[in-house]
């Protein structure tokens, strides 16, 4: 069984480009999210397996916290140094990331959904593995 444990996340610089989304770690290293994300109303819900990365801007959409969901590779201590924050989750169990935003897990899929009666962000989920990587943006109309 992991030690790994959840994690608190800092506020990470974020940059929205017309290629993707970069965002720059507290360590000022800088991760790029390619593409533009697929809009999506209300929830995502990701293919079994997948890694899954959470997003929240501020209003300015130049901050934000990232938050992964149930990462087992990464350590502590790389996750403080960064700003990114961890969740774990047993099947069934949910969690709320930030106001507004819940996480749950169901059989190794990850449910993002956004009640944006609470929050005010953009939230963007971004889910990838080896073979590789899809991006959504979490809306409440996604016209």
């Amino acid at each position: 069984m992991s030690n790994r444990s959840d994690i608190a996340p800092d506020t990470v610089s974020v940059e929205l480009t017309e290629d993707g989304i970069v965002v720059e770690y507290l360590d000022g290293r800088q991760a790029f999210y390619r593409g533009v994300p697929t809009k999506v109303e209300e929830s995502v819900r990701t293919a079994p397996g997948k890694d899954t990365h959470v997003l929240v801007t501020d209003q300015s959409e130049t901050a934000g916290v990232l938050v992964y969901v149930n990462d087992l590779r990464t350590h502590d201590d790389i996750l403080e140094s960064t700003g990114v924050g961890r969740v774990i989750l047993e099947d069934g169990e949910e969690d709320e990331l930030f106001p507004g935003v819940t996480v749950r897990d169901h059989q190794m899929r990850t449910e993002v959904e956004v009640d944006y009666g609470v929050t005010n962000g953009r939230v963007f989920v971004f889910e990838e593995d080896e073979l590789g990587e899809r991006s959504y943006e979490i809306v409440d109309d996604a016209n």
